[in-house]
């Protein structure tokens, strides 16, 4: 509720509170615009992050029948030194978007060259099939991440709008209007006591009026 007491009931303040309405629920309609745009491109994500991980499940199988396939056709020691010969991974590079003012990451795919990998280690076709199988994998799970960190960082900010918009709707606009009651009560308060004093002089000076004038002769014996 607002303050009443320390409101002061002038024109000036009574603009005020009114100008303040008017950017206040300005405001709430961006913020609801803002959140629904934010939950339709939650949503958006979420179907895509469940796409992929449909697909995810599909090629961790079948890189799995790769593997299998492999160590069948060369063994578990082969399999196994060529892991260690491996060439390493480059760092990911991490970008950003922009989606409603929210700041949500782009991850850069950071694989080898299975083609340049297979000429230097001469691997033999099964073992480069898992490896190209698991490198889809890879890909696949680096996608996930960033649309599943995208819907974190969306989620909070759609609840982080959500609050803003509710204290501008039930807190800050109901004590506005308030102050704008308080202001109006207090000048038709005003109006009606001056217009009672008005009636209350205007009834004195009808008496007076209406009151015998003493004759000259009263006048000079009063005198």
């Amino acid at each position: 509720m607002p303050n009443l007491e320390v409101t002061r009931p002038t024109r000036l303040e009574l603009i005020r509170a009114k100008r303040r309405i008017v950017l206040a629920k300005r405001g709430l309609n961006l913020l609801k615009l803002k959140r629904s745009a934010l939950i339709a491109e939650f949503f958006k994500i979420s179907r895509q992050a469940l796409e992929l991980r449909g697909d995810l499940a599909q090629r961790l199988k079948e890189g799995y029948s790769a593997i299998r396939e492999a160590e069948l056709a060369e063994g578990r020691i082969r399999l196994e030194s060529v892991a260690l010969m491996l060439p390493q991974l480059k760092p990911l590079s991490v970008e950003s978007r922009n989606v409603m003012g929210v700041r949500t990451p782009a991850i850069a795919d950071a694989r080898y060259d299975p083609e340049t990998a297979r000429a230097l280690l001469r691997l033999p076709v099964s073992v480069d099939e898992s490896l190209r199988r698991f490198q889809s994998v890879y890909a696949v799970v680096l996608q996930v991440a960033e649309k599943e960190n995208a819907m974190r960082r969306l989620l909070r900010e759609i609840e982080k709008t959500k609050r803003r918009a509710s204290a501008i709707e039930n807190v800050m606009i109901p004590r506005l209007e308030g102050t704008v009651r308080y202001i109006k009560f207090r000048f038709d308060e005003l109006e009606r006591d001056s217009f009672a004093m008005l009636k209350t002089v205007k009834r004195k000076m009808e008496r007076e009026a209406e009151a015998p004038r003493p004759s000259p002769e009263e006048a000079h014996a009063l005198a």
